[in-house]
């Protein structure tokens, strides 16, 4: 009979462990350990070390194009047709197409004299020029200045119309949308679309508008966009980093070898003939802007960056402030890619490997994999591993190949070439952030079309910096709520630091405990002043 009752081996290791509560969590993890979480663990590894290839490639693809680029491409005034359009005496301003600019603005207080100022301001015959000033604002105190404004600016001889909605419905691309719809935009041919904290130089249109009128296919011209308040505060220099990359590489790489880029939202000209064709505004995700400019690309139109025609803009520099804007940047791509995959794929009017680069490079790679890589390895992964020894991680995808990376993602900066290990451990931070925002964009649940105005404090703050110095306290202090997810991940890569510390062989705590202080830093809603 006893030769007959099933036998169950347990592991010499824990035999003798006292049953208090220390010893059976200790027995629980010896029996799981080695038949659930190391095979487990080593499947995460080996898809983080995938998708850190993945970025890797992506990353040297574009280096060498750049470099290629900025060597051997011939500047856009040669490869597109390009004629400047000149003052005639004779023909006046006859042989200068009706430009439409709007401005689309909620509540900007601190900046709408600045945006509506750069606006009337610039150098294009005033009768083939119509400014909208496209207001959402609820304040009702805010709604009156920016009439008056638009008053003042009209008393000059300035064609400028102040337009308000009844309601917010599609947010900004329901702002520019109904803009389109009025009667005397049927004569424009192009529209400039300046968010309300954009400064564009006096020469903005001269400079953009030839490509379009020369070039028929051509449907976008996207300037670049330099930061007013980068010296502000360590936060801004960060963002001013990321950017930075994003104008110099990015969007140089996709309007160089494919003519198609994500359009930034602001900073640009259209060909309304372009957007109409397209399908319009449409307001079913939070980034309008790049949906526009995939459909207008899958209807077979082109695209030009200008990396040298540039518009003043401020950064946010608050982290409240500037995690609205990450969430609404991480979860509206991924949830475009989720609407307009299969479209993408079975789109006949461009060819094969457009479909490859807008598909994996343009939103797999940069807008899931980018996010997901940086916070599941080396803010999960990474620190399991140390916990679990049996685990073991190559040098060259825990060192080498971020090392790479982070060195290639600091070309668009290099005055800030000084910050470059602390971006690291900032990055990884926000990446949390943006991982939870992709998700939620991607499975489109929750806050999937939150959209959140940015902050914007203008000259205020600006003046404030110079009487105080370069570098402001206050702007980037938030002490409004604690973000606990952030704290409860310092708790963890604390414990993590410590273990490794005591048992691990690594050094791996050397970075776990810095990366916890980052993680402590934000989530106490505090990014801290450059010195």
């Amino acid at each position: 009979m006893d030769e007959s009752q099933p036998k169950f081996l347990i592991p010499e290791s824990i035999q003798n462990v006292n049953y208090d509560v220390g010893g059976q969590i200790k027995l629980v993890w010896d029996v799981i350990k080695a038949p659930l979480i190391v095979p487990l663990l080593n499947v995460a590894v080996y898809i983080c070390l995938a998708m850190s290839l993945m970025l890797f490639m992506e990353r040297l693809y574009m280096g060498v194009v750049i470099i290629l680029v900025k060597l051997f491409w011939k500047k856009p005034e040669q490869r597109y047709k390009y004629e400047p359009i000149q003052d005639d005496v004779e023909l006046g301003s006859s042989n200068f197409p009706v430009v439409l600019v709007q401005i689309p603005m909620f509540n900007e207080k601190e900046v709408y004299k600045v945006s509506i100022g750069a606006a009337c301001g610039l150098s294009w015959p005033a009768d083939r020029l119509v400014i909208q000033v496209l207001d959402d604002s609820t304040d009702p105190v805010v709604k009156q200045m920016v009439e008056t404004e638009c008053q003042r600016w009209a008393s000059k001889g300035i064609n400028i119309t102040y337009q308000i909605r009844e309601n917010r419905t599609g947010y900004k691309a329901g702002a520019l949308k109904e803009g389109l719809k009025r009667s005397y935009v049927k004569h424009c041919e192009y529209v400039a679309i300046f968010d309300a904290d954009f400064r564009p130089e006096p020469d903005f249109l001269r400079r953009a508008i030839p490509f379009l009128a020369c070039n028929p296919e051509m449907a976008l011209v996207q300037a670049r966009w330099r930061f007013v308040n980068s010296n502000e505060c360590l936060l801004t220099r960060m963002q001013e980093m990321s950017l930075d990359y994003h104008f110099t590489v990015e969007q140089e790489v996709g309007s160089a070898t494919h003519a198609f880029f994500g359009f930034n939202g602001t900073a640009g000209v259209w060909r309304i003939a372009a957007i109409n064709e397209a399908g319009g505004w449409k307001d079913r995700t939070t980034v309008e802007d790049m949906d526009l400019a995939v459909r207008a690309s899958l209807r077979g139109w082109k695209f030009l960056y200008l990396g040298d025609l540039q518009a003043k803009s401020e950064l946010p520099s608050t982290l409240r402030a500037f995690r609205y804007q990450q969430h609404r940047w991480s979860c509206g791509p991924a949830n475009l890619f989720r609407k307009m995959v299969m479209e993408i794929v079975r789109n006949k009017k461009v060819n094969f490997w457009k479909k490859v680069y807008v598909i994996y490079s343009f939103f797999f790679v940069r807008k899931i994999i980018a996010h997901m890589i940086t916070f599941f390895f080396y803010c999960v992964v990474l620190p399991l591993t140390i916990l679990v020894p049996e685990v073991h991680v190559p040098i060259w995808g825990a060192v080498y190949i971020p090392s790479i990376i982070t060195i290639l993602n600091s070309v668009g900066t290099p005055r800030s070439i000084h910050l470059l290990f602390y971006w690291i451990l900032f990055e990884n931070v926000m990446s949390l952030h943006r991982t939870k925002a992709t998700l939620i964009g991607l499975l489109e649940y929750g806050r999937v079309n939150e959209w959140v105005v940015t902050e914007k404090l203008g000259d205020s703050v600006n003046n404030k910096n110079k009487s105080a110095g370069m570098f402001s306290f206050p702007s980037c202090l938030n002490m409004n709520r604690l973000n606990l997810l952030e704290l409860g991940f310092a708790a963890f890569l604390f414990l993590c630091g410590c273990y490794d510390f005591v048992h691990g062989k690594n050094n791996y705590f050397v970075y776990l405990f810095l990366q916890t202080i980052t993680f402590l830093i934000v989530g106490f809603g505090y990014v801290g002043t450059i010195v």
